[in-house]
């Protein structure tokens, strides 16, 4: 019996005696890192391809763009997405502000219910009192055919994927690629075939948004319980039947969650889209930040977020009622009765009351004007402190860091890259950073990939304490959990602009400024991630290590960060890719870097082939670093870490 009764505590004892030393791996790291810094000091200045950049690529891809024009198998295509655009746009023109929001409001209170309805009203209400009526439909427009063709394209293959493990593990390797790119690296290459305008924006986004799409209806398939797949098929039904009659009505919840994070992702993509000309609401954003407009920036934000939560709570209301019980025939009347009146009525009120048939500019009311107003008081009172920051961050983190990656010889470098990645996995993540790299050089973009590496790594590093920091606590404390929730599913919703102009107003443009945009568009994501592995933590294990009388900090130190490595690791990764799409935006407000590049390349055509090279160097370290982040959630626990 004393061995029964011992053996139990053995386990958890094990798991919260810190190890005796540090592991291999650790000090391997450390090694490379001192090596590094001294090979700076020693080689630092020489051979870092300031000058006499090979630029090579850079004049055949000019070269390319000069002479591609409209490449002929798209010409179909684009005639068709600005046909589906301009009819749209005429749509909304002709049913005027009145007969959109009661189209709006009663396609909400069919799919997702009376509350819904009134909060489409309230919010595209709010276009008009903003006083962007016009850009806000715009957008919505894009955003509609970008999710259509999403749903046409995306459920066809999901339901493929789901059915067919063969096409699934085909196809996957796919969605990882488009998931892992940067969605600014969209634009240069889809501007080659569609050019700048509404059909670039539209597959650019198309390209982004559908993911979610095809692994959710996928993820819906699978899920569909055996047993009622085998009952129907014991019935005679055939693979038709049984996926038209069983496995599509039982995954359909899942498939609208799906259409959610697609929506989500178009109507942030749309607004990116607007540095290739595609209209809307990122055109009065980005309008407003190239002249340093702070107050119209966040007005425009402000649509843009208004948009984003309407959509995104009328389709996780439609996804909740999916799977409940079908109202009665007499509600479902009503509700179609009633959405009917709000369509007539919002299209006669016009003809009934002709003044209203435009949105009166005495209702409207922006807050640029105030925000303006606000801005000397914010420099008055706030600038002395964020400038304070920002100074010191620059002078202490980021200078060094910059300087550590630019003023070494390029291919030490690479080659430190190289060695990290291959003890953090394997010959072919070291193989695969070796060649992103050397990708850089040969694009002649080198030191502006090292000035954009800095700061996805600071800002990476910020990312995840925040993470860990706010992620243990929500994972602790259901009542943290419940403050903090509301505000970080916002913080998911809102569109990557939206984020650059409170940065822009408290910190002016700087490198800076890109990397705290990307720190709270990125930091949500990882700290939900970690709080989740932190409240999976199996409670008895817990009660072990209190029992054995553990502190709150080593609890958490020696028994739930270690437990929950692997979902942290993760969190890691898509931090790392959130930062990555961030910092290359703050590009528009003094990050430099490839973004710059890029923007550059947008704006003048004889700077085109640097631009489309800069995307493609995005695309580089982007693949870069989730390989690098990905084998690191990968890598084996050495005898010292498990002792």
């Amino acid at each position: 019996m004393a061995t029964l009764t011992a053996e139990p505590q053995l386990e958890p004892q094990r798991r919260i005696v810190p190890p005796p030393k540090k592991s291999r791996l650790g000090w391997q790291l450390l090694g490379v890192l001192v090596t590094w810094v001294v090979l700076w000091r020693v080689f630092g200045g020489q051979w870092t391809l300031e000058s006499g950049v090979p630029s090579t690529i850079q004049d055949w891809l000019q070269s390319f763009v000069s002479n591609l024009g409209i490449v002929s198998f798209t010409q179909p295509i684009i005639a068709v997405l600005n046909a589906l655009y301009n009819g749209g746009v005429w749509l909304t023109q002709q049913l005027g502000w009145t007969g959109m929001i009661g189209l709006c409001s009663a396609l909400a209170l069919i799919v997702a219910g009376w509350r819904m309805a009134l909060l489409t009203i309230v919010g595209m209400l709010s276009f008009g009192v903003l006083g962007l009526w016009e850009p806000s439909m715009e957008t919505l427009v894009l955003v509609a055919i970008t999710v259509l063709l999403a749903i046409l394209i995306g459920i066809p293959l999901g339901i493929a994927c789901g059915l067919s493990t063969r096409f699934e593990r085909f196809l996957m390797p796919v969605l990882d690629t488009l998931q892992i790119m940067p969605s600014f690296a969209y634009l240069p290459i889809v501007t080659l075939f569609f050019l700048i305008g509404p059909p670039s924006g539209i597959v650019a986004s198309l390209i982004y948004a559908v993911p979610p799409t095809i692994r959710l209806t996928s993820v819906g398939i699978r899920q569909v319980a055996s047993a009622s797949v085998e009952a129907a098929e014991s019935l005679g039904a055939t693979s038709r039947q049984v996926l038209r009659d069983v496995q599509l009505p039982m995954s359909r919840r899942t498939r609208v969650v799906g259409i959610n994070q697609t929506v989500m992702a178009a109507l942030s993509m749309i607004t990116i889209a607007a540095l290739v000309a595609t209209p809307g609401l990122g055109q009065s954003v980005l309008g407003s930040l190239q002249i340093l407009d702070i107050g119209g920036a966040l007005n425009s934000g402000l649509a843009i977020v208004v948009m984003a939560i309407v959509l995104d709570r009328v389709i996780s209301a439609a996804s909740n009622r999916a799977g409940e019980i079908a109202p009665s025939k007499r509600s479902r009347y009503t509700v179609w009765a009633v959405a009917a009146a709000l369509i007539v009525a919002g299209v006669i009120l016009p003809v009934i009351v002709p003044s209203s048939a435009k949105w009166n500019a005495a209702w409207t009311h922006s807050i640029a004007d105030s925000v303006n107003s606000a801005t000397p008081w914010l420099k008055d009172h706030l600038y002395p402190f964020t400038t304070a920051m920002t100074e010191w961050i620059t002078v202490w983190v980021i200078n060094p860091l910059e300087s550590l990656l630019t003023d070494t010889p390029w291919f030490m470098v690479i080659a430190v890259w190289a060695v990290l990645a291959l003890l953090v996995g394997k010959y072919r993540t070291a193989i695969t950073v070796g060649l992103c790299l050397i990708g850089c050089v040969l694009l002649g973009l080198w030191p502006d990939s090292m000035v954009t590496l800095t700061q996805v790594i600071i800002a990476a590093a910020f990312t995840m304490v925040l993470g860990l920091l706010i992620g243990t606590w929500i994972g602790r404390s259901q009542t943290a959990d419940r403050v903090w929730r509301p505000i970080l599913d916002a913080g998911q919703v809102m569109p990557p602009f939206v984020y650059l102009v409170p940065c822009l107003a408290l910190f002016g443009p700087t490198r800076f400024t890109a990397i705290v945009a990307a720190i709270i568009y990125a930091a949500p994501a990882a700290i939900k991630i970690v709080g989740e592995g932190i409240s999976t933590v199996p409670t008895n294990t817990i009660e072990a290590s209190r029992s054995a009388g553990a502190t709150s900090t080593q609890e958490i130190l020696k028994v739930q960060i270690p437990m929950a490595r692997p979902i942290i690791m993760v969190a890691l990764n898509q931090g790392v890719i959130y930062v990555m799409a961030m910092v290359v935006v703050g590009g528009l407000v003094g990050g430099g870097g490839l973004g710059y590049d890029v923007v550059k390349g947008f704006s003048q055509e004889r700077f085109a082939g640097i631009g489309l090279a800069a995307g493609i160097a995005i695309v580089l370290l982007g693949v870069m670093l989730d390989r690098i982040s990905q084998s690191a959630g990968r890598v084996r626990r050495t005898s010292s870490d498990v002792r």
